[in-house]
């Protein structure tokens, strides 16, 4: 078994379905960090059979509406001192904004700048979403 230390300063993020920890950690742009950053992934767990688990070994600033589109129901751990100091528990965002890309072609947004185009949330179980233009729905 691997042994993986405890922070003492930073962010795991916890609970992310096997599987998506990968897309995680490419979307954040882990890669780019200098800082220590583990992906562990299939790692067993009782709750959901097995997980992938991300350790982040410094401060730094996540974008949670990505993680809470990707996989809404990771939690997120934040240490100090080797202490847990708080954790956030995600869910889908009611509003996206400057993420999602319309996909009517027909859309205003495809042929005119605009930047942080909204979609709202429509259905939560297919992660849909719809633009505030032209009522298309979209999903992550």
């Amino acid at each position: 078994m691997i042994n993986v230390s405890k922070l003492k300063k930073g962010i795991v993020i916890d609970h992310i379905e096997a599987g998506h920890g990968y897309k995680i950690f490419s979307q954040l742009g882990l890669d780019a960090l200098e800082d220590v950053v583990v992906l562990m992934r299939n790692v067993p767990s009782r709750k959901m059979g097995k997980k992938d688990l991300i350790k982040i070994e410094t401060d730094i600033h996540l974008d949670l509406t990505v993680l809470g589109l990707i996989d809404p129901n990771v939690t997120i751990n934040f240490v100090k001192d080797g202490a847990l100091i708080r954790k956030e528990k995600l869910q889908l965002p009611a509003v996206v904004e400057g993420i999602l890309e319309c996909k009517n072609p027909r859309c205003i947004s495809k042929y005119q700048k605009i930047n942080d185009i909204k979609f709202y949330l429509i259905d939560e179980k297919t992660k849909e979403y719809r633009c505030e233009y032209c009522d298309t729905a979209t999903s992550f």
